[in-house]
């Protein structure tokens, strides 16, 4: 093999980067060169080494694509080039930032795999001498490790490198217990050891009683972090985990993995939901192995895998093993699974625009898989423990999860809610006017269907705000002797898209009808300022009930609605201090010479007065009304979500009437609204599912 394009570029890298220092405050070529190191042990082809070398030069600025193209060709320059962070763009927050990074990172590795490989070497580098960097940067490279590189090895079934980036980013984020946990494992090596040795010799002697001939059997500890995350998981201490040490045995061939696993339950007690295979399911990753926990010597627990040698191969270098690019090999239809995989998975995500619902998806669907179920035509789906069947749907296509309607598990129906298990057929029921609701939400698990079933509110949402806004603009000009049309015509309305900062039409019927911008601001957009300031005259707030003081309930409909025992043809009116609505515990109170107001019983106005003045009211039901009410809500303060709580309200049939929006000193967003409901429960049903939105910190009535 002709290296010299590796020396050519050494050569390079150590020119361009002479005296520049890594963050650990090692020389930035040695870094290079350990990446490149990482590479090369991987059996990477020779381009792939290369661009290891070379993948911080665009970073820092040493070179330019174009130059790297013309003296190292157009493969390596590109995957230089995806595998570059982004740096010379400024975003508005770090949040953003991170965003755009990861989603240049994704669309660069669906075009060329071997991007994200150069990506992962040269974090695990960075995360090896990370220990000489700041406590700042140690927290910030551990958790973006942990959330997103040590998944992604994972989803390629790099299982030595997922490990190590685990261990070393479980480091960094939990120090204390990373200590804890070392420590005492490495007072109990020896006994580890003994016992690892003991197990090892009865699993040969019990495989050669049965023909077998393994060709090793390897005893290792399991990694420092799934030691911990069963501690957390299960609530128990370091001394109740019995299977700190998993055994993995290689045969010569596929029958040999089902004759031993058969030998070992036949010695050993296995235990109940822990045997997996793996071999005839393959994961989407191209792991095969059988795994299975049993009850050793001594009464502990083991965790014993096994497979062929090829079967290893695969598992410790992943999509590595089966690499596409080098000389004479054919890609497999398996390595076009994963690819086509991966292909989806960056196209669902580029669905996602907003930038924290995107790093959520993110790590949605980089997840552990924990469930493998089957479509009725045998194909696999992984998905994280607590699944439904919506989760499953979305998985095939998005369509489909658009119009689940139900399904079948195992031939029987089941309720979407229906938490899948390991080996479940399901079959998915798709029905044309079926639709995603709110609700799906929160049964959902995967951040695929998360993110399409928003996607489709948002749409559906925003069509309901551009039909509520048109006719909210139609009724409020009619007012005033115009129509959208005429203002059209007349060109005043690129007046009032300046005034309101907005790009259309549709844009400003879509915020009006979101309650992203109220009447108020509608109407003084729509006239001419020295309207508001004749002499006597209202501003438009005002001059249509829109001010902060609501109108009372007209008596009319409030006698309609409420019974007064022994009492007939008297002025009734709800009172404005408590809104009370159908379903509430109300009480009458006769004012003097304003009839009777009617107040919730636990309204602190009414306790304030003389009992002896009290009524006993009831609600009719006899009239069905709309009734004012208010609601008092805290968020987090995000772009978007006054309009996010407005398609909420309006969802469920609920009309704005006022709108009062705040930021408090901590960045948060206080909204005081009064609606119109028609009763108690759909007051409830209101307040419910705006509790359901992730960003609501509390919602309660005024």
């Amino acid at each position: 093999m002709d290296l010299s394009p590796l020396q050519r570029a050494y050569d390079f890298v150590k020119e361009r980067h002479a005296g520049a220092l890594h963050p650990s405050g090692e020389p930035y070529v040695d870094h290079l060169v350990e990446v490149a190191t990482t590479l090369a042990s991987m059996k990477l082809d020779l381009g792939t080494i290369v661009a290891g070398l070379l993948h911080g030069t665009l970073k820092e600025n040493a070179a330019t694509p174009e130059e790297l193209e013309e003296l190292f060709g157009a493969d390596v320059a590109r995957i230089v080039n995806g595998s570059t962070r982004i740096t010379n763009v400024q975003y508005n927050s770090h949040l953003a930032h991170e965003a755009e990074n990861i989603r240049k990172l994704f669309l660069a590795m669906s075009a060329d795999i071997r991007v994200i490989i150069v990506k992962l070497a040269d974090r695990l580098q960075d995360m090896v001498t990370l220990g000489l960097a700041d406590r700042d940067r140690q927290r910030r490279l551990a958790r973006e490790t942990m959330d997103l590189y040590a998944p992604l090895a994972g989803r390629l079934g790099i299982d030595w490198l997922k490990r190590e980036l685990e261990d070393l980013a479980f480091q960094y984020l939990f120090p204390v217990e990373y200590k804890d946990i070392t420590s005492r494992l490495e007072s109990t090596l020896n006994q580890r050891q003994a016992y690892v040795e003991e197990v090892i010799t009865i699993l040969h002697e019990k495989l050669r009683e049965n023909n077998i001939k393994p060709v090793r059997i390897i005893g290792r500890p399991k990694h420092l972090y799934s030691i911990y995350k069963k501690l957390v998981a299960q609530n128990i201490s370091l001394d109740r985990v019995y299977d700190k040490v998993a055994f993995r045995i290689i045969v010569n061939s596929v029958n040999e993995c089902y004759e031993a696993l058969g030998t070992i339950h036949a010695n050993w007690q296995p235990v109940p939901g822990r045997i997996k295979d793996f071999i005839s399911v393959p994961k989407a990753n191209n792991y095969q192995s059988m795994h299975t926990t049993v009850i050793g010597p001594n009464d502990n627990f083991i965790e014993i895998q096994i497979r062929t040698e090829e079967m290893d191969r695969v598992a410790q270098e992943g999509i590595a093993a089966h690499w596409a690019y080098k000389e004479g090999q054919r890609i497999t239809s398996r390595d076009v699974r994963l690819f086509r995989d991966l292909k989806k998975l960056v196209q669902s995500l580029q669905e996602v625009e907003d930038h924290r619902e995107f790093l959520d998806s993110v790590r949605g669907e980089l997840f552990e898989p924990e469930v493998f179920a089957l479509t009725p035509n045998g194909e696999v789906r992984e998905l994280p423990r607590g699944s439904t069947p919506i989760d499953f749907a979305y998985s095939i296509h998005s369509e489909v999860g658009d119009h689940c309607s139900g399904a079948r598990v195992n031939g029987q129906l089941v309720p979407l809610r229906y938490i899948l298990q390991h080996g479940d057929i399901v079959e998915i029921i798709t029905q044309k006017n079926q639709q995603p609701k709110r609700a799906w939400l929160q049964i959902v698990k995967t951040g695929r269907a998360r993110a399409r079933i928003r996607q489709w509110l948002r749409r559906e949402e925003k069509e309901k705000s551009l039909r509520l806004g048109r006719e909210i603009c139609e009724r409020e000009l009619k007012k005033h002797d115009t129509t959208l049309k005429k203002l059209i015509k007349s060109g005043h309305i690129r007046l009032m898209f300046k005034k309101l900062g907005c790009n259309s039409l549709d844009d400003m019927l879509v915020k009006v009808g979101s309650g992203a911008i109220t009447v108020q601001h509608l109407l003084q957009a729509l006239l001419p300022d020295e309207r508001h300031e004749e002499e006597g005259k209202p501003p438009p707030a005002e001059q249509f009930g829109l001010a902060a003081a609501e109108p009372a309930q007209p008596a009319t409909v409030a006698r309609e609605v409420i019974d007064i025992d022994g009492v007939d043809d008297m002025l009734v009116r709800v009172s404005q201090c408590c809104k009370p609505v159908p379903g509430d515990d109300i009480v009458g109170f006769i004012t003097t010479g304003r009839g009777i107001s009617i107040h919730k019983a636990d309204c602190v106005n009414l306790q304030a007065t003389d009992p002896r003045r009290w009524l006993a009211v009831k609600w009719t039901g006899a009239v069905k009304t709309m009734h004012r009410s208010q609601l008092f809500i805290r968020a987090e303060n995000r772009k978007n979500i006054l309009a996010d709580i407005s398609s909420t309200i309006s969802y469920d049939d609920a009309e704005i009437i006022s709108f009062n929006a705040r930021t408090t000193s901590d960045s948060l967003a206080e909204l005081d609204v009064v609606l119109e409901v028609s009763d108690l429960n759909h007051l409830q049903t209101i307040q419910q599912h705006l509790k359901q939105m992730p960003e609501i910190i509390d919602v309660r009535r005024r």
